[in-house]
């Protein structure tokens, strides 16, 4: 028989318990500015610095078309994501969208790119903090794995807000860093070419590719412009938090209209004042004190926009192992606690993927050159074809203007797949010639400086 005062217990404690609704209701509270946000986040890192240096490559004026056509190529791909998630709102991630045209196999599939993808933009950002700290620390005898480690726990930490409505407060700091480090790193290259003999007008740079420039090189240079518009792999995570979904075309707008700007400035700013010897990130190029002070000013971006990708991969974890469980909403202890595990688990498979490959940027480039080119440029055109376009391709002229257009785009990405991976693979067969190719797990600050 039952006891009517434990059943009064049991009732108390469910009416206690965080509803579905309420979970539900945590998770769309993401307006188009903190969309924005957690886009730049993403998008807008250290890596931004290298910029110079591909502009050293390309020359001045190519450099300066291949970002802004890059840049706007990369607002209508992005549009485009925002149109399915619009039209089929259930889907929460990039895996399920390709799960509409190619079934589980395209769901798999993604999902196998996501993942991997992921955990080497988290490792790759454990790797640019133990640069950072070396660089500002300036202790030859202190292990470098040290500093890998305590980067590692830092991106645990700011990886777990789940939500990224409270990751978004973040991004403001990370935004702030990063802008304070490319303006002093221009002021401060600026300055020096102003006062070396001759001046500024003394300065050698090109408008024009260097002769000697290699495809493997060009093409591993353009790459990397790619690389730094590559926020539509996340687009379908953070727009499934909004609570206005069809704002996300001002977020659009914003993110690429930033990147643009900030992007060829940076680049065309910084190798016109320090021309072909610029160092990649460029703030190597500054002196030894202005370099430490703005690796310490650019450390909440190094981690910050690392951590994202922690979240992000989590959410994607927690969505697809409790697809219909009150834990995914981690707002009870039991959830928090798979929430903890889970980016536990991220950070130090990422750490050690990071110190175990003796050519971890190399490979990070042919993974990206795979995965990116399919996330940021030819997945969003076949959507188009696939889930967007009502009637025949030759039915108006909006679809025949529309089938052309998403057709070059899918070109342009299939030539970025295979461009960008020979390019890295060359990159990694010339590191293994030169003796650049470092060990795994080592102790030596020298391998990374």
């Amino acid at each position: 028989m039952n006891d009517p005062e434990k059943l009064d217990m049991k009732d108390e404690s469910l009416a206690q318990a965080p509803s579905m609704e309420e979970g539900e209701q945590k998770f769309h509270k993401l307006g188009w500015k903190r969309l924005t946000i957690c886009l730049i986040v993403e998008a807008i890192a250290l890596g931004s610095l290298s910029l110079p240096s591909v502009f050293a490559s390309l020359g001045m004026v190519p450099a300066i078309l291949i970002n802004v056509f890059i840049g706007l190529l990369a607002m209508y791909t992005s549009y485009l994501i925002g149109m399915v998630k619009l039209k089929y709102p259930g889907v929460k991630d990039y895996a399920e969208a390709l799960g509409l045209i190619w079934g589980n196999f395209g769901y798999q599939l993604a999902g196998v790119m996501f993942f991997g993808l992921l955990i080497l933009l988290v490792g790759s950002h454990v790797l640019t903090g133990t640069i950072a700290f070396i660089r500002i620390v300036d202790e030859p005898g202190m292990c470098a794995l040290i500093w890998g480690v305590i980067s590692a726990i830092l991106l645990f930490f700011l990886a777990l807000p789940p939500t990224f409505t409270e990751f978004a407060i973040l991004g403001y700091i990370d935004f702030a860093s990063i802008l304070l480090a490319i303006g002093i790193t221009i002021i401060a290259t600026g300055v020096n070419a102003s006062n070396a003999p001759g001046g500024i007008s003394a300065v050698e740079w090109r408008l024009w590719p260097k002769e000697d420039l290699t495809f493997a090189s060009a093409f591993l240079s353009v790459t990397n412009i790619l690389f730094a518009y590559s926020y539509g792999l996340v687009q379908f995570s953070f727009m499934d938090e909004m609570h206005t979904p069809t704002d996300y075309i001002k977020s659009t707008c914003a993110i690429g209209t930033i990147e643009i700007f900030i992007y060829t400035l940076t680049g065309a700013l910084i190798y016109a004042f320090v021309g072909d010897d610029v160092r990649s990130p460029a703030l190597l190029s500054t002196s030894p004190l202005i370099s430490r002070i703005t690796f310490g000013i650019a450390l909440p971006v190094i981690f910050i926009s690392g951590a994202i990708n922690s979240t992000v991969l989590a959410r994607y974890i927690m969505g697809r192992a409790f697809p219909k469980s009150n834990i995914r909403f981690i707002n009870n202890a039991r959830g928090w606690a798979v929430w903890i595990a889970i980016i536990a688990a991220i950070t130090i498979v990422a750490w050690v993927v990071g110190e175990a490959i003796p050519f971890f940027n190399a490979l990070l480039g042919v993974i990206a050159s795979l995965f990116v080119s399919g996330f940021t440029i030819y997945f969003p055109a076949i959507f188009w074809f696939s889930l967007l376009k009502e009637g025949s391709w030759r039915a108006s002229w909006k679809n025949i203007g529309y089938s052309v257009l998403n057709t070059v785009v899918i070109l342009i990405g299939v030539v970025f797949l295979v461009g960008g991976t020979y390019a890295s693979i060359v990159d990694i067969i010339d590191s293994y010639s030169a003796g650049t190719v470092g060990t795994p797990f080592a102790c030596a600050t020298s391998q990374y400086v």
